[in-house]
């Protein structure tokens, strides 16, 4: 099955990872090379991006980093125009950036909602904005979004209303841009991860910790407890998240479009 992207430039905007070891952005970027892409990591830290391109060339693999902020329209075009100028196409769009924030409907303040939104949402909407009429021209490609089981279900006592509204807004997002450029050759799913043992989970471990007695087994706890929330026991990992990706964004997946692909260890069916 090697090769299944070959000749293909992907935009991964999220290459980076937020701390040591493989966020989803990461691995899908490295996945993507491997499977034959020129591959264009994005991150808002130039730092992180350039990790990956350092790891997928170590490899043998082509790849270009960028520095951007996804919910800023100008930077996103310079992306989409600087990975134009380097190979002159763009076949796929992965979108993996995402923040949450906690809090319901009273406890939230509105610019706390409209930050999330701006990176959660209106980033894919730019990245689309700007790489739709590049594959229209071309007559084919396929975008990605990473997505949450957060946006089809809400965890009992976590009160997550600006992240759950948000992720939703990016499946309806994926589905009518599906809908809507289907008949010109352009696919776009969006992937549902679970529970993801990330970087981004160890910070948020760490930050459960702090002001406890035991740091350590205030931090084992909490990740005890995401792995217990899965049937398989354990949390899923980045890998998870990019082998979906690479099925989305490949051939195979030539007549998958407006899917909400879930991959949370059957968390879901628990719901």
């Amino acid at each position: 099955m090697a090769g299944r992207l070959k000749d293909r430039v992907a935009i991964v905007v999220g290459a980076g990872s937020s701390g040591p070891g493989w966020g989803n952005g990461k691995c899908t970027a490295v996945t993507f090379a491997r499977e034959g892409a020129k591959v264009f990591c994005v991150d808002r830290k130039r730092a992180a991006a350039d990790e990956t391109v350092g790891l997928i060339v170590k490899e043998g693999g082509d790849a270009a980093s960028f520095e951007c902020d996804a919910s800023n329209n100008a930077q996103v075009k310079a992306m989409v125009d600087a990975c134009m100028a380097k190979w002159g196409r763009v076949d796929i769009l992965d979108n993996n950036v995402g923040i949450g924030s906690t809090g319901g409907p009273v406890e939230l303040s509105e610019d706390e909602w409209q930050r999330v939104f701006n990176v959660n949402v209106t980033s894919f909407f730019l990245t689309a904005k700007h790489v739709l009429p590049v594959m229209e021209a071309q007559g084919r490609g396929a975008i990605v979004n990473v997505s949450s089981i957060a946006s089809i279900r809400t965890p009992k006592g976590i009160s997550y209303v600006a992240y759950n509204a948000s992720k939703g807004a990016v499946n309806s997002l994926t589905m009518a841009i599906a809908s809507e450029y289907a008949s010109k050759g352009i696919r776009c799913n969006a992937i549902l991860p679970g529970l993801m043992h990330t970087p981004m989970i160890d910070f948020l471990a760490e930050e459960y910790a702090k002001g406890e007695k035991d740091h350590n087994q205030a931090y084992d706890k909490m990740i005890a407890i995401r792995n217990r929330a899965s049937p398989t026991g354990k949390m899923g990992t980045g890998w998870d998240t990019a082998n979906a990706a690479l099925f989305l964004a490949s051939d195979e997946a030539a007549y998958v479009n407006g899917h909400l692909l879930v991959v949370d260890g059957g968390i879901t069916l628990r719901a």
